[in-house]
């Protein structure tokens, strides 16, 4: 199993900045992609931003379009950690962010979610 931990969620006022970290632990053969997700209150889940392995060139990253120029997501991937700076935040953006990873396991591929962490911006 992979095990997904967020933290550096928190309360801060419109336009501020907030970095978010993503450890992940267990057992694993990689963790491929891994990315950000959010949730707001009554409405679906999603897509932050993601970033591929990328192996020694770095990884791929993708992000929504709604946060491009503004948000920065990489990746330490001998720490099995990911980021997301934050910035310019605002106040449509308070939702819980997840963290996920695409995991190759012995048993088979996976994918797995964290708790989540609240994220609040202050008008």
């Amino acid at each position: 199993q992979v095990h997904l931990l967020e933290s550096g969620g928190g309360l801060v006022q419109a336009g501020g900045s907030l970095r978010l970290s993503c450890a992940a632990s267990g057992i694993a053969r990689s963790i491929n992609a891994m990315g950000w997700y959010r949730q707001a209150p009554g409405k679906q889940r999603e897509l932050v931003a993601t970033i591929t392995s990328g192996g020694t060139s770095g990884g791929s990253i993708n992000y929504a379009d709604s946060v491009k120029g503004r948000f920065t997501i990489s990746r330490d991937n001998a720490k099995n950690t990911v980021y997301l700076q934050m910035n310019s935040l605002k106040p449509e953006e308070t939702a819980v962010y997840y963290c996920n990873a695409n995991s190759d396991t012995f048993a088979g591929p996976l994918v797995s979610w964290g708790p989540g962490t609240q994220v609040t911006v202050s008008s």
